[in-house]
């Protein structure tokens, strides 16, 4: 279970070494992979469905968290010779929730390592050079000067495919937001439009998908974890004035599938794809779905005015306080792509493999609850 590793070297030539195998806490129930070919095969929901294409040398920069790890998953077992380009602080292969040792131990005897600072230019374009790849997926980049040396160092590149972000997107009372929009140049995500827009510019094959809310096992952002931990802990659940605000939420393996299905697709050349759920959800009903997902009593809602408070630098709530969704009828005319998941679905296959089994990125923190909740009561007494 060896993986080829570049480890990077300031001002050397790259050097090669050997990497051990790490294994992660997750067991459980199995999640079947298999490979399809012309005919579709009958899977349990969540199965990952990869499709037969010819072999490829990709690297995917980043890819040891959440996305990466379900997309890797697909591309190697499509027979893919994947790369991971990562600064090596985390395993770079972990057991999925669910996965069978054997399964893991194919995988991670496949994948390999290309260690090294993605802003270090001059390694990422002495290192990219020499090994060659025909497709790079960018799950990482967040700077459009970041991705600038990717494409200097491959000439020969077949395909950039970019994870962006449905935040450029420009606020609007004309919703839901499709791909010709009007993006918004000051948003957090300028960065990630500003990086399509330099591969607009470039002579370079280019893919950008536009995910809106991501939720799943090993979710590093507190979306459904946020309900969760408050839902085990019998605890009301605060929501931002009315409740009524209707927002998106796509299911991890539901991207990975987006991911592996523009590969190679001419449908896709220079072509941007939002990515999420096919139905809107409020706030509210995110409350009582993520209840009916981890088999809670319906929770107890409680609505605050978000301006009378003063929460310092803490994040109240995780999403943000406004309609908030886009179309992925491009994705599903022009790709044939279509999600696997409902919404309960979705998320009662994130708490059976992740939280219902004790496992969570971040511990909950209830002190802005505290604060809107002991409001509530002096309102109320």
């Amino acid at each position: 279970m060896a993986r080829l590793a570049l480890v990077q070297q300031q001002h050397n030539h790259p050097s090669f070494s050997i990497l051990p195998s790490s294994l992660s806490d997750f067991n459980g129930t199995r999640l079947h992979s298999q490979i399809q070919f012309k005919k579709r095969i009958s899977q349990p929901k969540g199965a990952l469905h990869v499709s037969a294409s010819s072999e490829k040398k990709i690297l995917i920069m980043g890819g040891t968290r959440f996305i990466g790890i379900f997309l890797s998953r697909l591309l190697v077992k499509e027979g893919h010779k994947v790369t991971l380009f990562t600064r090596g602080k985390a395993p770079i292969a972990q057991q999925l929730p669910g996965e069978s040792d054997e399964d893991f131990s194919d995988f991670s005897s496949k994948i390999l390592h290309l260690k090294g600072d993605r802003k270090d230019y001059d390694f990422v374009k002495s290192s990219l050079s020499a090994e060659g790849f025909d497709v790079v997926y960018d799950i990482n980049g967040r700077e459009a000067e970041e991705v600038a040396p990717i494409l200097d160092a491959l000439p020969n590149l077949e395909q950039y495919i970019y994870c962006s972000s449905a935040g450029v997107y420009l606020k609007s009372d004309l919703l839901p937001h499709f791909e010709k929009d009007a993006v918004d140049p000051k948003s957090r995500h300028k960065g990630k439009l500003e990086t399509e827009s330099l591969l607009a510019s470039r002579d370079v094959n280019w893919t950008s998908i536009r995910p809106v809310y991501i939720y799943g096992p090993l979710n590093y952002n507190p979306v459904e974890e946020w309900f969760f931990h408050r839902l085990k802990a019998g605890r009301p659940i605060p929501v931002p004035n009315s409740g009524v605000q209707i927002t998106q939420l796509g299911h991890v393996k539901d991207l990975a599938t987006a991911f592996i299905q523009v590969l190679g697709n001419e449908k896709a050349s220079r072509e941007i794809f939002n990515i999420s759920g096919e139905k809107y959800v409020t706030f509210d009903g995110l409350a009582r779905a993520c209840a009916k997902a981890g088999g809670f009593p319906e929770p107890e809602i409680v609505h605050y005015n978000p301006k009378e408070f003063d929460f310092g630098k803490k994040k109240a709530f995780p999403f943000r306080d406004q309609h908030f969704f886009a179309s992925v009828d491009k994705a599903k005319s022009v790709l044939g792509w279509k999600p696997e998941f409902d919404l309960v679905e979705g998320l009662t296959d994130s708490y059976n493999l992740d939280f219902g089994r004790g496992t969570f990125r971040k511990e909950a923190d209830f002190s802005t609850d505290d604060i809107i909740l002991g409001k509530s009561l002096v309102l109320q007494s």
